[in-house]
């Protein structure tokens, strides 16, 4: 079968699920916060109803995110989720915790397995000990460059997930520390979750002109990156490679922000893919992305290129 990367992307609802998908989009990893963490925006069971029915009408696939923290309270609704998810036939799941995949064996039966354990996915032999317990895809850790990338898709199985284009996290607390810090400062914040449109951020006294937004929800408190990776200049260097699965992060940003870099994204590809020999960077993909980005967030190769120290 002939190469045919998928560009996933996130939504955090059904409109923006739509233009993405009118944009471009192959795939979508959603869910809600209960069971997913980080998640672009809130999708219940009924919702994910619908939107798994509008994308298989397109022949799109529907992926949900169940990387959350499990705890023992959690762990008691997996089963009646699960059975949920396996009936709106949703593509996949996305898991970290060896629980949730026990509870898709027995509740879901043939969804796909995504792993997903953020900073721990970083070599070929962790990517095969998935493998034998039936993931099929392989979420890579966003700090492993090129060159590791390289070698974990020549030595591995399954399927690999690269993220090419937005923010990642860099900092996560179970604590609400957004919340004790107001409470301290004598501050009324008016309810747990922090706003994630309030535009809260850090600051480091060494580097003022570095950012990284912070907003708390269910889940705790989350500290993003300063910058936005953006690989859509060296995407040919994964196409190389056939990388099989390419995000698009699109948690904090506009609906219009990603709708332009879905489509910047799904020419470069599609490019690609009709002439692979003559393939050849087009600067005014890049140009669309620069007129949306914020000038305080640089655009970088996050990790791709550097030489990695853990």
């Amino acid at each position: 079968m002939a190469y045919k990367p998928e560009l996933l992307v996130t939504a955090s609802g059904m409109e923006e699920l739509q233009r993405l998908m009118e944009a471009g989009a192959d795939a979508f990893v959603i869910g809600e916060a209960r069971y997913g963490s980080r998640l672009a925006g809130e999708f219940t069971l009924d919702m994910i109803r619908e939107a798994a029915s509008i994308l298989h009408a397109r022949d799109k696939r529907i992926y949900v995110a169940i990387n959350n923290l499990i705890d023992n309270k959690t762990l008691e609704t997996l089963p009646q989720y699960m059975e949920g998810l396996h009936e709106a036939k949703v593509d996949g799941i996305v898991f970290g915790d060896p629980a949730v995949l026990m509870a898709a064996k027995a509740h879901a039966p043939g969804i796909a397995l995504h792993w997903n354990a953020e900073m721990t996915s970083t070599n070929y032999a962790t990517a095969e000990y998935w493998a034998r317990r039936g993931a099929s895809r392989f979420v890579v850790a966003r700090e492993i460059n090129m060159e590791q990338i390289e070698e974990m898709k020549a030595k591995s199985k399954l399927a690999l997930q690269v993220q090419v284009h937005g923010m990642t996290n860099i900092y996560h607390s179970k604590r609400t520390l957004v919340n004790s810090y107001l409470d301290h400062k004598g501050q009324e914040q008016g309810g747990r979750e922090v706003d994630r449109e309030r535009g809260l951020y850090l600051m480091e006294a060494e580097r003022p002109d570095e950012r990284y937004p912070i907003y708390e929800d269910a889940n705790g408190t989350h500290i993003m990156s300063s910058d936005d990776i953006c690989m859509l200049e060296n995407l040919h260097e994964l196409l190389v490679i056939c990388v099989d699965s390419l995000k698009i992060e699109g948690i904090l940003k506009s609906i219009e922000y990603n709708e332009v870099v879905v489509k910047a994204y799904r020419q470069a590809i599609d490019a690609y893919l009709a002439d692979p020999e003559g393939y050849e960077f087009q600067e005014e993909w890049l140009d669309a992305i620069r007129d949306v980005q914020d000038p305080k967030r640089e655009l970088t190769y996050g990790f791709f290129y550097k030489e990695q120290v853990y």
